[in-house]
């Protein structure tokens, strides 16, 4: 039998639950799941304020393979899922991952995922994971940060366990995604997991060591088919039916609205990836106890997540600012949601030369957690307890190939002719009957290798004390110091070569294999339109950047201007990362937080009944430095790009401070033996992100096109936190042994909620190329604004070598290139969008939660579940255009959960359903307020055990068994912004004791 200690070690939220009612989840013996489940109830019936929990069923077995999908049981807690399927991030009542606290053994974890502060659990194994803690209400003694939640990962300490332990686990993962892949980029569908544990006490339990340690590699697949530029929504201000739409004559338009908003889409995108992700985690533990009142530990913990993945993409672009009016047949067709209308047919008018996108990627990152800490915990009296705790944290996250962390190389086919998009069922459907792949007519246009770092250190020091005032009273004080230092860095080689890099056919001896496109979306509502073109090609990625080296050599790359061809030195840094940070984005911020807290709990001594009341004085100070890119210039290079030029690096410096008091109480009472009420109140913050928190304005060297405004971004470290009271209340009923149900209502008011604007701005020397006299005068000569072909040979033939205007390529009379700058004669200020956070809004979030759990006496089968109901005023208002301020909150979901299980002596079987509501994912999408919703999904888990003999237990997990994918979409279903399909995924392993 295997035993589990609930470690007692210096953590700000241990001494909320050091009431003498909680003694009996000091030593508990776990060798199950039913022992599972009745420790994680004694946890909630036991402690002060709403707090839930999941127990490991055995030291080193963790109930689920991912943390976050273990949290999903929890109610109230729902998880975002990667590009892999697996969770990553949770949402507590409806609070977004940024705004819930994670800890691991009491202490606050860095993240290094740029700009935001959201913990990702794909990090982490679930191995040597005892328990983990979710506390649902703000307390004196807790971290400020989690509005919806302060989650605690336990890994168990060596002399909190009775016996040695030690085992060791094997796996074999089998992941069927990778059946949809196209053989160029599929990686072996079986990977291995090891894990081991090893734990004992010396010198007579004076002296503990633990050591563990997992290895895991997963590939895996997911595909996209998507619209990668959103959905733009302006406001329809004539109020003219049948008026032009993006250049498409009155009468191509159908259903077109006469009053409300209308959007606009000019792509859409399918895309492959296969995913490889190798993680190594480690810790080791150290405890000497001299007496039996002094405790010292020192650990050390080590995450090691290495994901890279290929990717192959499919592309069509069209619209005014790419191909010419949508006045093709079938027309331009609207359907309208609220006051919202979509375009869900479109037609392009392409004369067989339009270019086709083809792009090869690899994304290749390593992130790095080292957390090194030191604890003292002492008894000083029978009264008095104290205990020291400090850390040293940073996670670190670096690209892991040499063309860097985000490489992308663009095969153009120029072959295609009309194009129909349908838009009006889940799956997008493009239908282009003339499209060939003809080797002659490709060449590589666009591309880009990007390098991002991003990093966090987390110092952090705390002082904790309990003195017993009597066997009733109790208080608990304690103050402590955070130091955060957060960095993200970012330079991108972007190259917008349409013109192509050598003439049409220079890249004919480069291989592409073709595909069924239809086959890689097999789950997908409308993969198999008839419609649909049918052929997916995928070229390879080395085998483009080896040939673009060469064309570069014998063909000068047309976003340089003129000139010569590169030598082959400049051609091979032309396709690669930059060295250094010193030309791109450096973000940097500081926050110094000190702490003072003091609670007072109380047991009566008539009465079955609890209180807590505390305190906690919070002080932050912010110090945000930013290197940002000033441009001198713009750039009209290609027919529908312009960028910025004349980047030179400059620092600046912001501030901010806050300073708040934060009151709580804890109420509880037993009504009788078996039924427990509970009344909290306390109010929280959650901090901005570090990205709304930015020095100085971003532009976006890339995001211009020759008839639409630029952006960019900017922040404010004066951002104030949201503020957040909370009110909760509970009753539960304990009718059996690890039997109950119960339900809990929540009310959230949230002030200075975080909302999203977007300000105009021009910038001194940034000019549209694309006005001034030149424009004009080839506007006056009939030419419409929607043929930037047109108007560029235009004003190449008229005023080549005059200020401003330089001709490169003259081969072609009809598609003359060169550069058009800013500097045109009469050129107007390029207008920017910029996107900028602010505190305004206020609301409320409410819920319910409806738990329970049944053992079905000794017959083994048991049965849990949960449902949480939230609603906000915090909503996306989308009846609105994309630049309007928005304030929805992101997260907010309906949940459920059910889990059955059987398990005696031999066997361990148990199955699992989750589903999440729709939600609102992001805010923005594409530089604009428009919204991102991820439609409801629920996953079908399962897992079987075998215990053969003392020491072997064989283990089986199928997860994702229903096979489901997830899909999103803008204002509208109709604006279909993703539909990522993955695949089920089974692991078959043993564990064997020693």
């Amino acid at each position: 039998m295997t035993l589990f200690a609930q470690a007692t070690q210096a953590q700000q939220t241990a001494p909320a639950d050091t009431a003498p009612a909680t003694a009996t989840l000091e030593t508990v013996v776990v060798t199950g799941i039913r022992q599972s489940l009745e420790t994680s109830l004694n946890l909630k019936r036991e402690s002060r304020g709403m707090v839930d929990g999941i127990v490991a069923e055995d030291i080193g077995k963790f109930p689920d393979t991912n943390l976050a999908e273990s949290m999903q049981r929890i109610a109230g807690v729902s998880i975002d899922r990667n590009s892999s399927g697996e969770g990553s991030k949770v949402t507590v009542r409806g609070v977004g991952p940024e705004f819930n606290m994670v800890l691991l053994n009491g202490r606050q974890m860095p993240t290094s995922s740029g700009g935001a502060r959201a913990f990702d659990f794909a990090n982490l194994s679930s191995d040597a994971v005892s328990a983990l803690e979710v506390y649902k209400t703000a307390r004196a003694s807790s971290p400020t940060g989690g509005i919806g939640a302060t989650i605690n990962i336990k890994t168990a300490r060596p002399l909190d366990l009775r016996d040695r332990v030690a085992n060791i686990g094997i796996k074999a993962n089998y992941d069927e995604s990778l059946s949809r892949l196209p053989d160029e980029l599929r990686g072996s569908k079986v990977t291995p997991e090891i894990s081991g544990i090893y734990s004992d006490t010396f010198a007579d339990r004076t002296i503990g060591i633990a050591i563990n340690g997992s290895y895991s590699k997963r590939n895996s697949g997911s595909n996209n088919a998507f619209t990668g530029n959103g959905w733009q929504t302006q406001a329809i201000t004539n109020g003219a039916s049948g008026t032009a739409y993006d250049g498409v004559p009155a009468g191509n338009l159908v259903n077109f609205p006469t009053s409300g908003f209308v959007t606009h889409t000019n792509d859409v995108r399918y895309r492959v990836t296969d995913l490889e992700r190798e993680r190594l985690n480690g810790q080791v533990v150290l405890q000497y106890a001299p007496s039996k009142d002094l405790k010292f530990t020192l650990d050390n913990t080590l995450a090691v997540n290495t994901v890279k993945s290929r990717a192959v993409e499919n592309s069509a672009w069209f619209g005014p600012s790419y191909s010419g009016p949508l006045n093709g047949s079938p027309p331009t067709t609207f359907a309208t949601t609220g006051q919202v209308s979509d375009p869900i047919i479109q037609t392009a008018t392409w004369d067989g030369t339009h270019d086709y996108a083809m792009y090869a990627a690899q994304f290749a990152t390593k992130t790095k957690l080292n957390s090194t800490g030191l604890n003292a915990a002492w008894k000083v009296s029978e009264k008095l307890n104290v205990e020291f705790d400090a850390h040293s944290s940073t996670s670190k996250t670096r690209p892991d190939s040499p063309y860097g962390d985000n490489s992308v190389i663009d095969l153009a086919l120029f072959d295609q002719g009309n194009t129909t998009m349908y838009y009006n069922q889940k799956f997008p459907v493009m239908s282009s009957p003339g499209l060939v792949y003809d080797p002659n007519k490709t060449t590589v246009t666009g591309s880009q290798f990007q390098n991002d770092l991003s990093d966090q250190k987390v110092d952090q020091g705390q002082l904790h004390a309990t003195y017993n005032l009597s066997s009733e009273d109790k208080l608990l004080a304690g103050l402590g110091f955070t130091k955060l230092n957060n960095r993200v860095a970012s330079v991108n080689n972007f190259h917008g070569d349409w013109g192509g890099i050598g003439p049409q056919g220079s890249f004919k001896n480069v291989n592409v294999s073709q595909y069924s496109l239809p086959s890689f979306f097999s789950q997908i509502p409308g993969h198999n339109d008839p419609r649909q073109f049918p052929t997916f090609f995928v070229p390879d990625f080395n085998a483009l950047v080896a040939q673009a080296i060469k064309n570069a050599q014998s063909y000068r790359p047309t976003s340089l201007g003129a000139g010569s061809p590169l030598s082959q030195a400049d051609a091979v840094a032309y396709f690669a990362p930059l060295p250094d940070y010193t030309s791109g984005n450096d973000w940097r911020t500081t926050e110094k937080s000190t702490s003072v807290y003091g609670q007072w709990d109380h047991a009566f001594e008539a009465l079955p009944m609890n209180v807590s009341v505390g305190l906690r004085y919070e002080s932050t100070n912010i110090t945000s430095s930013s290197q940002v890119t000033a441009y001198s210039g713009t750039d009209w290079y290609a027919e529908n790009e312009v960028n910025l030029t004349g980047g030179a690096s400059t620092f600046g410096t912001k501030t901010g401070k806050y300073n708040y008091v934060l009151p709580s109480i804890d109420w509880d009472m037993d009504l009788t033996s078996d039924v427990k009420v509970r009344a909290s109140y306390g109010v929280n913050i959650g901090r901005p992100n570090f990205g709304d928190m930015l020095g100085g304005v971003s532009l976006n060297p890339n995001s211009g096109r020759y008839n639409i405004h630029g952006s960019g971004s900017t922040g404010d470290p004066a951002l104030k936190p949201l503020k957040s009271k909370n009110l909760d209340l509970s009753l539960e009923f304990y009718y059996a042994k690890s039997s109950y149900v119960a339900v809990g209502a929540f009310y959230k008011q949230v002030t200075d909620f975080f909302s999203t604007k977007v300000v105009q701005l021009t910038f001194p020397g940034l000019n549209q190329p694309a006005s001034g006299q030149y424009f004009d005068a080839a506007r006056a000569a009939g030419i419409p604004a929607d043929a930037p072909k047109l108007l560029r040979n235009y004003i190449f033939q008229h005023y080549n070598g005059l200020p401003g205007v330089t001709v490169t390529d003259a081969s072609d009379p009809t598609f003359l290139k060169g550069d058009i700058l800013g500097t045109v004669p009469g050129a107007q200020p390029l207008v920017f969008d910029i996107s900028t956070p602010s505190n305004g809004a206020s609301d409320s979030i409410k819920g319910l939660e409806l738990n329970f759990q049944h053992m079905f006496g000794k017959s083994g089968f048991g049965i849990s579940g949960n449902y949480t109901i939230v609603t906000s005023g915090l909503k996306f208002n989308d009846n609105s255009t994309s630049d309007s301020p928005q304030s929805g909150l992101v997260g907010i979901s309906d949940s459920a959960n059910l889990v059955g299980f059987f398990e005696n002596d031999s066997w361990s079987i148990r199955g699992a359903y989750n589903w999440r509501g729709q939600f609102l994912a992001a805010r923005t999408n594409g530089g604009a307020n428009d919204p991102v919703y991820t439609e409801p999904y629920g996953q079908i888990d399962a897992s079987i055990g075998y215990k053969w003999g003392k020491n072997l237990t064989l283990q089986a997990d199928l997860l994702n068994l229903n096979d489901g994918y997830i899909r999103q979409h803008g204002r509208s279903k109709n604006e279909v912004l993703a539909n990522i399909q993955t695949g089920r995924r089974y692991l078959i392993g043993a564990r064997y004791s020693f």
